[in-house]
Protein backbone atom coordinates (compact mmCIF):
# COMPACT_ATOMS: atom_id res chain seq x y z
CA UNK A 1 0.00 0.00 0.00
CA UNK A 2 2.70 2.55 0.82
CA UNK A 3 4.24 1.60 -2.33
CA UNK A 4 1.35 1.86 -4.34
CA UNK A 5 0.77 5.67 -2.61
CA UNK A 6 4.43 6.59 -3.37
CA UNK A 7 3.83 5.30 -7.30
CA UNK A 8 0.41 7.61 -7.20
CA UNK A 9 2.69 10.32 -5.86
CA UNK A 10 5.63 10.43 -8.29
CA UNK A 11 3.23 10.27 -11.19
CA UNK A 12 1.62 13.38 -10.13
CA UNK A 13 4.35 14.91 -9.58
CA UNK A 14 5.57 13.58 -12.95
CA UNK A 15 2.60 15.19 -14.64
CA UNK A 16 2.65 18.65 -13.01
CA UNK A 17 6.28 18.88 -13.97
CA UNK A 18 5.04 17.70 -18.14
CA UNK A 19 2.67 20.42 -17.76
CA UNK A 20 5.02 22.99 -16.62
CA UNK A 21 7.59 22.19 -19.18
CA UNK A 22 4.68 22.49 -22.11
CA UNK A 23 3.74 25.74 -20.95
CA UNK A 24 7.22 27.10 -20.13
CA UNK A 25 7.98 25.80 -24.08
CA UNK A 26 5.08 27.63 -25.38
CA UNK A 27 6.41 30.71 -23.76
CA UNK A 28 9.75 30.75 -25.44
CA UNK A 29 7.58 29.95 -28.19
CA UNK A 30 5.70 33.05 -27.75
CA UNK A 31 8.29 35.39 -27.01
CA UNK A 32 10.49 34.18 -29.95
CA UNK A 33 7.82 34.95 -32.05
CA UNK A 34 7.21 38.20 -30.58
CA UNK A 35 10.86 39.18 -31.07
CA UNK A 36 11.33 37.78 -34.47
CA UNK A 37 7.83 40.05 -35.39
CA UNK A 38 9.55 43.19 -33.78
CA UNK A 39 12.35 42.84 -35.63
CA UNK A 40 11.83 41.73 -39.32
CA UNK A 41 7.86 42.09 -39.48
CA UNK A 42 7.76 46.07 -38.65
CA UNK A 43 5.67 46.71 -41.59
CA UNK A 44 3.24 43.80 -41.02
CA UNK A 45 2.58 44.99 -37.30
CA UNK A 46 1.66 48.74 -38.40
CA UNK A 47 -0.81 46.70 -41.64
CA UNK A 48 -2.09 44.72 -38.69
CA UNK A 49 -3.26 47.47 -37.11
CA UNK A 50 -5.35 49.07 -39.92
CA UNK A 51 -9.35 49.46 -38.97
CA UNK A 52 -11.32 47.57 -41.56
CA UNK A 53 -14.89 47.65 -42.37
CA UNK A 54 -15.72 44.28 -40.26
CA UNK A 55 -13.34 45.90 -37.25
CA UNK A 56 -15.33 48.68 -37.49
CA UNK A 57 -18.76 46.92 -38.20
CA UNK A 58 -18.05 44.74 -35.19
CA UNK A 59 -17.08 47.36 -32.99
CA UNK A 60 -20.42 49.32 -33.72
CA UNK A 61 -22.21 46.49 -32.72
CA UNK A 62 -20.72 46.63 -29.02
CA UNK A 63 -21.31 49.97 -29.03
CA UNK A 64 -25.18 49.50 -29.89
CA UNK A 65 -24.85 46.44 -26.98
CA UNK A 66 -23.07 49.04 -24.49
CA UNK A 67 -25.37 51.91 -25.42
CA UNK A 68 -28.87 49.33 -25.02
CA UNK A 69 -27.31 48.58 -21.40
CA UNK A 70 -27.17 52.03 -20.34
CA UNK A 71 -30.66 52.37 -21.74
CA UNK A 72 -32.03 49.60 -19.38
CA UNK A 73 -30.16 51.00 -16.23
CA UNK A 74 -31.77 54.01 -16.66
CA UNK A 75 -35.06 53.05 -17.50
CA UNK A 76 -36.81 53.45 -14.28
CA UNK A 77 -36.13 56.32 -13.04
CA UNK A 78 -37.90 59.11 -15.41
CA UNK A 79 -40.73 56.40 -15.82
CA UNK A 80 -41.89 55.36 -11.96
CA UNK A 81 -44.43 57.87 -11.39
CA UNK A 82 -46.28 57.25 -15.13
CA UNK A 83 -45.86 53.31 -14.50
CA UNK A 84 -47.34 53.05 -11.20
CA UNK A 85 -50.68 55.74 -12.28
CA UNK A 86 -51.33 53.71 -15.48
CA UNK A 87 -50.83 50.27 -14.17
CA UNK A 88 -52.14 51.18 -10.65
CA UNK A 89 -49.09 49.88 -8.45
CA UNK A 90 -48.39 50.65 -5.30
CA UNK A 91 -44.61 51.36 -4.18
CA UNK A 92 -44.33 47.94 -3.54
CA UNK A 93 -45.04 46.63 -6.65
CA UNK A 94 -42.66 49.27 -8.64
CA UNK A 95 -39.78 48.33 -5.99
CA UNK A 96 -40.48 45.06 -7.37
CA UNK A 97 -40.33 45.91 -11.11
CA UNK A 98 -37.31 47.57 -10.63
CA UNK A 99 -35.30 45.12 -8.83
CA UNK A 100 -36.19 42.45 -10.63
CA UNK A 101 -33.72 43.79 -13.03
CA UNK A 102 -30.68 42.80 -10.61
CA UNK A 103 -32.30 39.38 -9.96
CA UNK A 104 -31.96 38.61 -13.55
CA UNK A 105 -28.66 40.68 -13.80
CA UNK A 106 -27.63 38.09 -11.50
CA UNK A 107 -28.69 35.27 -13.19
CA UNK A 108 -27.42 36.32 -16.62
CA UNK A 109 -24.10 36.43 -14.61
CA UNK A 110 -24.26 33.00 -13.37
CA UNK A 111 -24.81 31.29 -16.51
CA UNK A 112 -22.96 33.71 -19.14
CA UNK A 113 -19.43 32.42 -19.65
CA UNK A 114 -20.37 29.08 -20.01
CA UNK A 115 -22.97 29.84 -22.37
CA UNK A 116 -20.27 31.97 -24.48
CA UNK A 117 -18.38 29.07 -24.44
CA UNK A 118 -20.66 26.59 -25.46
CA UNK A 119 -22.68 29.33 -28.56
CA UNK A 120 -19.72 31.26 -28.97
CA UNK A 121 -19.16 35.52 -28.78
CA UNK A 122 -21.64 35.84 -31.77
CA UNK A 123 -24.24 32.98 -31.53
CA UNK A 124 -24.69 34.25 -27.54
CA UNK A 125 -25.45 38.12 -29.31
CA UNK A 126 -27.77 36.85 -31.29
CA UNK A 127 -29.89 34.91 -28.07
CA UNK A 128 -28.96 38.57 -26.30
CA UNK A 129 -30.40 40.61 -28.65
CA UNK A 130 -33.90 38.37 -29.12
CA UNK A 131 -34.35 38.69 -25.38
CA UNK A 132 -33.42 43.05 -25.19
CA UNK A 133 -35.87 43.21 -27.89
CA UNK A 134 -38.48 41.10 -26.56
CA UNK A 135 -38.40 42.87 -23.17
CA UNK A 136 -38.91 45.73 -23.87
CA UNK A 137 -41.57 44.78 -25.96
CA UNK A 138 -43.50 43.07 -22.88
CA UNK A 139 -42.74 46.44 -20.90
CA UNK A 140 -44.38 48.78 -23.69
CA UNK A 141 -47.49 46.49 -24.29
CA UNK A 142 -47.87 45.33 -20.69
CA UNK A 143 -51.25 44.78 -19.27
CA UNK A 144 -50.58 43.45 -16.41
CA UNK A 145 -47.75 44.26 -13.95
CA UNK A 146 -46.45 40.26 -13.94
CA UNK A 147 -45.70 41.15 -17.83
CA UNK A 148 -43.80 44.04 -16.85
CA UNK A 149 -42.08 41.87 -14.40
CA UNK A 150 -40.83 39.29 -17.11
CA UNK A 151 -39.79 42.26 -19.25
CA UNK A 152 -37.72 43.40 -16.92
CA UNK A 153 -36.43 40.05 -16.04
CA UNK A 154 -35.60 39.38 -19.54
CA UNK A 155 -33.01 42.82 -19.59
CA UNK A 156 -31.73 41.90 -17.10
CA UNK A 157 -30.35 38.66 -17.88
CA UNK A 158 -28.99 40.66 -21.14
CA UNK A 159 -26.93 43.02 -18.93
CA UNK A 160 -25.62 40.14 -16.57
CA UNK A 161 -24.27 38.45 -19.87
CA UNK A 162 -23.29 41.56 -21.87
CA UNK A 163 -21.75 43.11 -18.98
CA UNK A 164 -18.92 40.41 -20.05
CA UNK A 165 -19.64 39.77 -23.17
CA UNK A 166 -19.16 43.13 -24.61
CA UNK A 167 -14.78 43.63 -23.78
CA UNK A 168 -14.85 39.90 -24.40
CA UNK A 169 -15.20 39.82 -27.74
CA UNK A 170 -13.74 42.99 -28.33
CA UNK A 171 -10.37 41.59 -27.25
CA UNK A 172 -10.81 38.47 -28.90
CA UNK A 173 -10.83 40.07 -32.20
CA UNK A 174 -8.77 43.64 -31.78
CA UNK A 175 -5.25 43.85 -32.48
CA UNK A 176 -3.01 44.57 -29.91
CA UNK A 177 -2.73 48.13 -30.20
CA UNK A 178 -6.24 48.75 -30.72
CA UNK A 179 -8.09 46.71 -28.01
CA UNK A 180 -7.60 49.52 -25.23
CA UNK A 181 -8.93 52.15 -27.37
CA UNK A 182 -11.69 49.84 -28.93
CA UNK A 183 -12.54 48.87 -25.30
CA UNK A 184 -12.83 52.30 -24.22
CA UNK A 185 -15.81 53.07 -26.23
CA UNK A 186 -18.12 50.41 -24.39
CA UNK A 187 -18.12 52.89 -20.98
CA UNK A 188 -18.57 55.82 -22.76
CA UNK A 189 -21.46 54.33 -24.76
CA UNK A 190 -23.37 53.33 -21.23
CA UNK A 191 -22.89 56.29 -19.99
CA UNK A 192 -24.57 57.86 -23.07
CA UNK A 193 -27.39 55.57 -23.14
CA UNK A 194 -27.76 56.28 -19.59
CA UNK A 195 -27.88 59.73 -20.43
CA UNK A 196 -29.82 59.05 -23.68
CA UNK A 197 -32.53 57.47 -21.57
CA UNK A 198 -33.07 60.17 -18.74
CA UNK A 199 -33.00 62.95 -20.99
CA UNK A 200 -35.99 61.44 -23.26
CA UNK A 201 -38.14 59.98 -20.42
CA UNK A 202 -38.38 63.69 -19.74
CA UNK A 203 -40.48 64.13 -22.74
CA UNK A 204 -42.24 60.71 -23.16
CA UNK A 205 -44.38 58.21 -21.67
CA UNK A 206 -42.80 55.13 -20.57
CA UNK A 207 -44.52 53.09 -22.93
CA UNK A 208 -43.24 55.22 -25.98
CA UNK A 209 -40.08 55.29 -24.02
CA UNK A 210 -39.96 51.45 -23.81
CA UNK A 211 -40.05 51.06 -27.81
CA UNK A 212 -37.11 53.88 -28.34
CA UNK A 213 -34.86 52.03 -26.13
CA UNK A 214 -35.43 49.03 -28.60
CA UNK A 215 -34.01 51.03 -31.31
CA UNK A 216 -29.98 49.72 -30.29
CA UNK A 217 -31.23 46.23 -30.32
CA UNK A 218 -32.60 46.81 -33.84
CA UNK A 219 -29.90 48.12 -34.97
CA UNK A 220 -27.88 45.03 -34.50
CA UNK A 221 -30.06 42.85 -36.16
CA UNK A 222 -28.74 43.06 -39.57
CA UNK A 223 -25.13 43.74 -38.69
CA UNK A 224 -24.75 40.52 -36.89
CA UNK A 225 -25.16 38.91 -40.04
CA UNK A 226 -21.96 40.60 -40.95
CA UNK A 227 -19.63 40.52 -37.60
CA UNK A 228 -17.37 37.39 -37.66
CA UNK A 229 -16.99 34.77 -34.61
CA UNK A 230 -14.05 35.30 -32.33
CA UNK A 231 -11.29 33.61 -34.01
CA UNK A 232 -9.70 32.36 -30.40
CA UNK A 233 -13.47 30.72 -29.70
CA UNK A 234 -12.83 29.02 -33.23
CA UNK A 235 -9.73 27.41 -32.33
CA UNK A 236 -11.15 26.64 -29.02
CA UNK A 237 -13.99 24.14 -30.78
CA UNK A 238 -12.05 22.98 -33.27
CA UNK A 239 -13.17 24.95 -36.05
CA UNK A 240 -9.09 25.88 -37.50
CA UNK A 241 -10.03 26.07 -40.88
CA UNK A 242 -12.25 29.21 -40.17
CA UNK A 243 -9.74 31.16 -38.03
CA UNK A 244 -7.37 32.23 -41.08
CA UNK A 245 -10.28 33.59 -42.79
CA UNK A 246 -11.86 35.50 -39.86
CA UNK A 247 -8.34 36.90 -39.34
CA UNK A 248 -8.66 37.85 -42.87
CA UNK A 249 -11.70 40.12 -42.68
CA UNK A 250 -10.33 41.49 -39.42
CA UNK A 251 -7.02 42.21 -40.55
CA UNK A 252 -7.38 43.06 -44.35
CA UNK A 253 -6.68 41.17 -47.52
CA UNK A 254 -3.22 42.76 -47.53
CA UNK A 255 -2.06 41.73 -44.21
CA UNK A 256 0.12 38.81 -43.50
CA UNK A 257 -1.75 36.16 -40.78
CA UNK A 258 -0.20 33.39 -40.75
CA UNK A 259 1.82 34.32 -38.33
CA UNK A 260 -1.38 35.02 -35.74
CA UNK A 261 -3.45 32.46 -37.17
CA UNK A 262 -0.12 29.64 -36.20
CA UNK A 263 0.23 31.53 -32.76
CA UNK A 264 -4.08 31.13 -31.82
CA UNK A 265 -3.89 27.46 -32.79
CA UNK A 266 -0.45 26.40 -30.90
CA UNK A 267 -1.36 28.24 -27.76
CA UNK A 268 -5.22 26.77 -28.05
CA UNK A 269 -3.84 23.18 -28.70
CA UNK A 270 -1.09 23.73 -25.60
CA UNK A 271 -4.48 24.92 -23.32
CA UNK A 272 -6.06 21.53 -24.54
CA UNK A 273 -3.06 19.25 -23.83
CA UNK A 274 -3.23 20.47 -20.72
CA UNK A 275 -6.96 21.31 -19.58
CA UNK A 276 -9.69 19.18 -20.12
CA UNK A 277 -12.23 22.18 -20.43
CA UNK A 278 -13.75 21.68 -16.89
CA UNK A 279 -15.48 24.74 -14.96
CA UNK A 280 -13.40 23.50 -12.25
CA UNK A 281 -10.13 24.34 -14.13
CA UNK A 282 -10.36 27.75 -13.25
CA UNK A 283 -9.59 26.74 -9.84
CA UNK A 284 -6.35 25.41 -10.38
CA UNK A 285 -3.19 26.95 -8.55
CA UNK A 286 -2.39 28.57 -11.99
CA UNK A 287 -5.52 30.46 -12.17
CA UNK A 288 -6.47 30.67 -8.57
CA UNK A 289 -4.17 34.16 -7.64
CA UNK A 290 -4.77 36.06 -10.80
CA UNK A 291 -8.90 34.49 -9.96
CA UNK A 292 -8.64 36.06 -6.22
CA UNK A 293 -7.16 39.55 -7.65
CA UNK A 294 -9.63 39.66 -10.30
CA UNK A 295 -12.79 39.60 -8.27
CA UNK A 296 -11.65 41.40 -5.32
CA UNK A 297 -11.16 43.84 -7.63
CA UNK A 298 -14.55 43.28 -9.11
CA UNK A 299 -16.10 43.33 -5.60
CA UNK A 300 -14.31 46.68 -4.58
CA UNK A 301 -15.49 48.34 -7.31
CA UNK A 302 -18.99 47.69 -7.25
CA UNK A 303 -18.77 48.43 -3.71
CA UNK A 304 -17.61 51.48 -4.18
CA UNK A 305 -20.82 52.89 -5.28
CA UNK A 306 -20.97 53.45 -9.29
CA UNK A 307 -24.16 51.68 -9.71
CA UNK A 308 -25.79 53.78 -6.94
CA UNK A 309 -23.92 56.67 -8.03
CA UNK A 310 -25.64 56.50 -11.15
CA UNK A 311 -29.29 55.81 -9.83
CA UNK A 312 -29.46 58.32 -7.42
CA UNK A 313 -27.42 60.81 -9.69
CA UNK A 314 -30.93 62.52 -10.41
CA UNK A 315 -31.44 63.26 -6.80
CA UNK A 316 -28.19 64.49 -5.92
CA UNK A 317 -28.52 66.98 -9.02
CA UNK A 318 -31.72 68.13 -7.34
CA UNK A 319 -30.81 68.59 -3.86
CA UNK A 320 -27.91 71.03 -5.67
CA UNK A 321 -30.59 73.90 -6.54
CA UNK A 322 -29.90 72.44 -10.58
CA UNK A 323 -32.48 71.64 -12.88
CA UNK A 324 -32.54 67.94 -13.67
CA UNK A 325 -31.88 68.79 -17.46
CA UNK A 326 -29.02 71.27 -17.21
CA UNK A 327 -27.48 68.31 -14.29
CA UNK A 328 -27.76 65.64 -16.54
CA UNK A 329 -26.45 67.60 -19.99
CA UNK A 330 -23.52 68.88 -17.70
CA UNK A 331 -22.80 65.30 -16.36
CA UNK A 332 -23.13 63.78 -19.98
CA UNK A 333 -20.46 66.31 -20.94
CA UNK A 334 -18.01 65.75 -18.22
CA UNK A 335 -18.36 61.49 -18.93
CA UNK A 336 -18.09 61.92 -22.50
CA UNK A 337 -14.93 64.36 -22.22
CA UNK A 338 -13.20 61.82 -19.96
CA UNK A 339 -14.63 58.80 -21.64
CA UNK A 340 -12.63 60.00 -24.84
CA UNK A 341 -10.02 61.11 -23.15
CA UNK A 342 -9.74 56.96 -21.77
CA UNK A 343 -10.30 56.23 -25.36
CA UNK A 344 -7.47 58.16 -26.49
CA UNK A 345 -4.99 57.41 -23.36
CA UNK A 346 -5.68 53.70 -22.90
CA UNK A 347 -3.30 52.03 -25.11
CA UNK A 348 -1.10 55.05 -24.72
CA UNK A 349 -0.73 55.47 -21.06
CA UNK A 350 -1.72 51.98 -20.22
CA UNK A 351 -4.03 49.96 -18.46
CA UNK A 352 -2.74 50.49 -14.79
CA UNK A 353 -2.55 54.28 -14.56
CA UNK A 354 -5.77 54.86 -15.48
CA UNK A 355 -7.10 52.46 -12.98
CA UNK A 356 -5.09 54.42 -10.77
CA UNK A 357 -6.35 57.57 -11.76
CA UNK A 358 -9.72 56.34 -12.07
CA UNK A 359 -9.84 54.75 -8.54
CA UNK A 360 -8.18 57.90 -6.88
CA UNK A 361 -10.87 60.30 -8.64
CA UNK A 362 -13.47 57.59 -7.15
CA UNK A 363 -12.01 57.98 -3.92
CA UNK A 364 -11.66 61.49 -3.96
CA UNK A 365 -15.65 62.27 -5.87
CA UNK A 366 -16.74 59.65 -3.05
CA UNK A 367 -15.12 61.72 -0.11
CA UNK A 368 -16.68 65.04 -1.14
CA UNK A 369 -20.58 63.61 -1.87
CA UNK A 370 -20.01 62.16 1.62
CA UNK A 371 -18.41 65.42 3.75
CA UNK A 372 -21.65 67.35 1.51
CA UNK A 373 -23.88 65.03 3.51
CA UNK A 374 -22.03 65.44 6.71
CA UNK A 375 -21.81 69.23 7.22
CA UNK A 376 -25.49 68.92 5.97
CA UNK A 377 -26.51 66.79 8.73
CA UNK A 378 -24.44 69.68 11.27
CA UNK A 379 -26.39 72.41 9.19
CA UNK A 380 -23.36 73.60 8.26
CA UNK A 381 -22.44 75.77 5.06
CA UNK A 382 -25.60 75.59 4.21
CA UNK A 383 -25.49 77.39 0.63
CA UNK A 384 -21.88 75.44 -0.53
CA UNK A 385 -22.79 71.64 0.63
CA UNK A 386 -24.85 70.99 -2.65
CA UNK A 387 -23.30 72.64 -4.71
CA UNK A 388 -20.30 70.27 -2.96
CA UNK A 389 -22.20 67.61 -3.46
CA UNK A 390 -22.34 68.22 -7.75
CA UNK A 391 -18.54 68.49 -7.93
CA UNK A 392 -18.42 65.41 -6.00
CA UNK A 393 -21.39 63.64 -8.04
CA UNK A 394 -19.06 65.18 -10.98
CA UNK A 395 -16.03 63.86 -10.26
CA UNK A 396 -17.04 60.80 -9.00
CA UNK A 397 -18.85 59.57 -12.60
CA UNK A 398 -15.91 60.92 -14.84
CA UNK A 399 -13.55 58.90 -13.37
CA UNK A 400 -16.22 55.64 -13.52
CA UNK A 401 -16.33 56.33 -17.02
CA UNK A 402 -12.39 57.12 -17.24
CA UNK A 403 -11.82 53.18 -16.22
CA UNK A 404 -15.03 51.10 -15.21
CA UNK A 405 -14.47 49.23 -18.21
CA UNK A 406 -11.02 48.34 -17.48
CA UNK A 407 -11.52 45.35 -15.25
CA UNK A 408 -13.85 43.90 -17.59
CA UNK A 409 -10.89 44.25 -20.03
CA UNK A 410 -8.32 42.44 -17.69
CA UNK A 411 -10.51 39.71 -17.17
CA UNK A 412 -10.77 39.01 -21.09
CA UNK A 413 -7.20 39.63 -21.25
CA UNK A 414 -5.29 37.66 -18.90
CA UNK A 415 -7.44 34.31 -18.17
CA UNK A 416 -6.61 31.79 -21.56
CA UNK A 417 -9.42 31.27 -23.55
CA UNK A 418 -9.66 27.50 -21.45
CA UNK A 419 -11.00 28.95 -18.52
CA UNK A 420 -12.04 32.82 -19.49
CA UNK A 421 -15.83 31.57 -19.67
CA UNK A 422 -15.70 30.14 -15.68
CA UNK A 423 -13.58 32.98 -14.24
CA UNK A 424 -15.72 35.53 -16.55
CA UNK A 425 -19.33 33.86 -14.76
CA UNK A 426 -17.58 34.19 -11.57
CA UNK A 427 -16.16 38.12 -11.70
CA UNK A 428 -19.25 39.10 -13.23
CA UNK A 429 -21.63 37.02 -10.25
CA UNK A 430 -19.42 38.69 -7.93
CA UNK A 431 -19.85 42.18 -10.02
CA UNK A 432 -23.46 41.89 -9.45
CA UNK A 433 -24.21 40.34 -6.35
CA UNK A 434 -22.11 43.24 -4.90
CA UNK A 435 -23.98 45.84 -6.92
CA UNK A 436 -27.37 45.17 -5.37
CA UNK A 437 -26.18 45.02 -1.78
CA UNK A 438 -24.06 48.78 -2.56
CA UNK A 439 -27.55 49.84 -4.11
CA UNK A 440 -29.85 48.28 -1.10
CA UNK A 441 -27.76 50.06 1.64
CA UNK A 442 -26.36 53.42 -0.69
CA UNK A 443 -28.35 55.71 2.24
CA UNK A 444 -26.01 54.06 4.56
CA UNK A 445 -22.78 53.92 2.98
CA UNK A 446 -22.85 57.13 0.71
CA UNK A 447 -21.28 59.31 3.73
CA UNK A 448 -17.36 57.02 3.73
CA UNK A 449 -17.48 53.44 3.34
CA UNK A 450 -17.82 53.85 -0.68
CA UNK A 451 -14.65 56.42 -0.88
CA UNK A 452 -12.72 53.69 1.73
CA UNK A 453 -13.67 50.99 -0.90
CA UNK A 454 -11.95 52.95 -4.00
CA UNK A 455 -9.37 53.79 -2.02
CA UNK A 456 -8.55 49.97 -0.82
CA UNK A 457 -8.93 49.08 -4.77
CA UNK A 458 -6.46 51.54 -5.46
CA UNK A 459 -4.08 49.64 -2.88
CA UNK A 460 -5.16 46.44 -4.71
CA UNK A 461 -4.12 47.81 -8.26
CA UNK A 462 -1.09 49.85 -7.53
CA UNK A 463 -0.06 46.43 -6.10
CA UNK A 464 -1.17 43.52 -7.73
CA UNK A 465 -2.59 44.32 -11.53
CA UNK A 466 0.20 43.98 -14.59
CA UNK A 467 0.21 46.02 -16.93
CA UNK A 468 -1.09 44.54 -20.44
CA UNK A 469 -0.85 46.88 -23.13
CA UNK A 470 0.32 46.66 -26.74
CA UNK A 471 0.91 42.63 -25.69
CA UNK A 472 -0.93 39.74 -27.35
CA UNK A 473 -3.80 37.58 -25.44
CA UNK A 474 -1.81 34.62 -25.67
CA UNK A 475 1.84 36.36 -24.48
CA UNK A 476 -0.48 38.31 -21.85
CA UNK A 477 -2.28 34.78 -20.70
CA UNK A 478 1.35 33.21 -20.04
CA UNK A 479 3.51 35.84 -18.52
CA UNK A 480 0.09 36.47 -16.16
CA UNK A 481 -0.25 32.80 -14.74
CA UNK A 482 3.48 31.98 -14.55
CA UNK A 483 4.33 35.41 -12.53
CA UNK A 484 0.75 34.91 -10.30
CA UNK A 485 1.75 31.28 -9.19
Amino acid sequence: MPSDHLHGLTSKLTDEQSMAEQRRAVTETLLLRSFLSNENNGALTAAASEVTTTLVLSAFVTACMAFGLGNLMGYSSPTQSGIMEDMDLSLKEFSLFGSTLTVGAMLGAAIGGKVTDLLGRKGTMWILNVLYIGGWFAIAFAKVPWLLDLGRLSLGSVSGITGFLMPLYIAEITPKDLRGRISAIVPLMVCWGLSFIYLVGSFVNWRTLALIATIPGLLQLPLLYFVPESPRWLAKVGREKEVEDVLLCLRGEKVDISEEATEIKDYTESLRSVSKGSTLDVFQRTYARPLLIMAGLMALQSLGGIGAFAFYSGAIIQSAGISSLIGLITLAAVQTLLGLLGVMLLDKAGRRPLLLVSFAGLCFGSFLTGLSFFLKDFNWWDDGTPILALIGLLMYMGSSVLGAGIPWLLIAEVFPVNVKGSAGSICNLINNVFAWVISYYFNFLIQWSSAAFCAANYILVAKFIPETKGKKLEEIQESVTHSLQ
